[in-house]
């Protein structure tokens, strides 16, 4: 049996602003009756852009109502720009919290108030997280809205991906690929940071420390994969960021080597030694 607040309770059992709105300013509809939960926030905004007037209707559980209800309080005086500050986590400990097997409640308000917001300025929602390859089949959540709330709220078990998106809540047959979403997430954060860590210590490189940095990148990360396709490169000077080289081999005459001097061997080095790094071919 799941513990709820008092909070939780009370706007459940006695819910605010419940109904239906003539001429709203706003509205915002997220979620889907045949996933299980569905919400719908209508705005009234006065002269100023402020919100005077709020209303909801739900179809979902007691978190859910609860969520929606605490939302609406919150809101109720705000400009929209003010409105759009509020996160999930707000609604949550509006609450007092929410069980961990409910925070996709929470996420549900969130996504409605920006829904509103959105539809008020005229904004069309680019919702890039809701496209993709279905993974979760009971529930119909994708594999971008998955990897979206696990970088989100730094999830890292599926149970907690159920919480926050229902994904996985079902039949489970997803469980595989949703953990490897999380781990493919992390590992591309973890890559992340050591790009990061790696560019911070270039400003603290010696210029010989810098030019074995570049050598080391071409050996690692750039040679190989010209030499995979009959080609190769050579460092011929370094001056400062300007970093000068020589294809060879079938490098030499392929038209698009000039594509693969920016797009390769200048991105390469800009990604693992500095940012500032220019790459010009010579001939030698």
């Amino acid at each position: 049996m799941w513990d709820y607040s008092d909070k939780v309770k009370d706007h459940f059992f006695h819910p605010r602003n419940v109904g239906e709105m003539e001429n709203p300013d706003a509205v915002g509809e997220v979620g889907s009756l045949a996933c299980g939960d569905a919400l719908k926030l209508m705005l009234k905004l006065d002269t100023s852009g402020r919100i005077v007037d709020v209303k909801f209707k739900t179809f979902g559980c007691g978190s859910a109502i609860a969520s929606a209800s605490a939302l609406t309080e919150m809101v109720r005086g705000k400009t929209l720009d003010e409105a759009a500050k509020i996160a999930d986590s707000d609604i949550a400990n509006y609450l007092d919290g929410l069980p961990e097997q409910k925070m996709h409640c929470s996420v549900m308000g969130r996504e409605a108030l920006e829904a509103a917001i959105a539809s008020y300025r005229g904004i069309k929602i680019e919702k890039p997280i809701e496209e993709g390859t279905i993974v979760c089949k009971c529930f119909g959540v994708t594999d971008n809205k998955i990897a979206h709330e696990v970088r989100e709220h730094k999830l890292t078990t599926i149970e907690q991906v159920t919480n926050y998106c229902k994904a996985g809540g079902g039949c489970q047959s997803c469980h595989p690929q949703i953990q490897a979403i999380i781990d493919e997430v992390w590992q591309k954060e973890k890559e992340k940071a050591m790009v990061e860590s790696a560019k911070k210590l270039v400003k603290k490189l010696t210029n010989i420390q810098k030019m074995k940095l570049i050598q080391e990148t071409i050996e690692r990360d750039i040679r190989p994969a010209l030499q995979s396709d009959g080609g190769d490169i050579e460092l011929i000077d370094i001056d400062g960021d300007r970093v000068m080289v020589s294809f060879r081999g079938s490098c030499v005459e392929c038209p698009s080597s000039k594509v693969t001097l920016k797009s390769t061997v200048e991105a390469k080095l800009q990604e693992f030694v500095a940012n500032t790094i220019i790459v010009e071919e010579v001939t030698s």
